[in-house]
């Protein structure tokens, strides 16, 4: 008894109708895939960006606030028997902080200045950007000086440059500050 087994025509030999259509498939599959990735990746790309400097036509607001309203900063004086009492106030948005070491003040030959004292104490954080350093984290912060004149002599519109410079908490440094005013410098008496 003999069986016969039939024999099959190659694979390879087999050409589908729609081969063309196949590849048009894949093609455009794939081209719609790499543009929806690609999309996607800047819309992500712009969000984030958004999120971090907010849009001009968005309603929404950014995430950090400009130095001016994280950070108001006036300066006072005062004439004193010994000198002029100079006071750099601070009024520091939740949420933001004054580096203690950063603030500095510039003035004219021929006036001297003491160290300043503070009307709160610094708490010491672990900054990015500075290592360990003492910072202001509260709403209000005073530095005062005495100011004198070395001549003796009374100074009138002596000009001072206030240096400082501040951080939001949120991971946004400011860049150092500069604020420029006068102050009459009494004689001692």
């Amino acid at each position: 008894m003999s069986i016969k087994i039939p024999t099959s025509q190659s694979v390879t030999n087999i050409k589908p109708p729609f081969k063309k259509s196949v590849v048009f498939a894949l093609t455009l599959a794939s081209a719609s895939l790499f543009t929806g990735l690609l999309t996607t990746s800047m819309t992500a790309q712009a969000a984030s960006l958004n999120d971090l400097f907010g849009n001009a036509q968005s309603s929404t607001k950014s995430k950090f606030l400009p130095v001016g309203e994280a950070f108001q900063v006036t300066s006072s004086s005062q004439a004193t028997s010994i000198g002029t009492k100079f006071s750099i106030n601070f009024d520091i948005t939740p949420g933001h902080y004054v580096y203690k070491d950063r603030i500095t003040f510039s003035f004219p030959k021929g006036v001297r200045a003491t160290p300043f004292t503070f009307s709160q104490s610094p708490v010491s954080i672990n900054d990015p950007t500075f290592g360990k350093v003492p910072v202001f984290t509260q709403r209000n912060v005073v530095a005062t000086t005495t100011l004198t004149s070395t001549t003796g002599k009374p100074i009138k519109n002596a000009a001072v440059v206030i240096g400082w410079q501040g951080c939001a908490k949120a991971g946004l440094c400011y860049p150092p500050e500069k604020i420029k005013t006068t102050v009459n410098i009494a004689a001692r008496k």
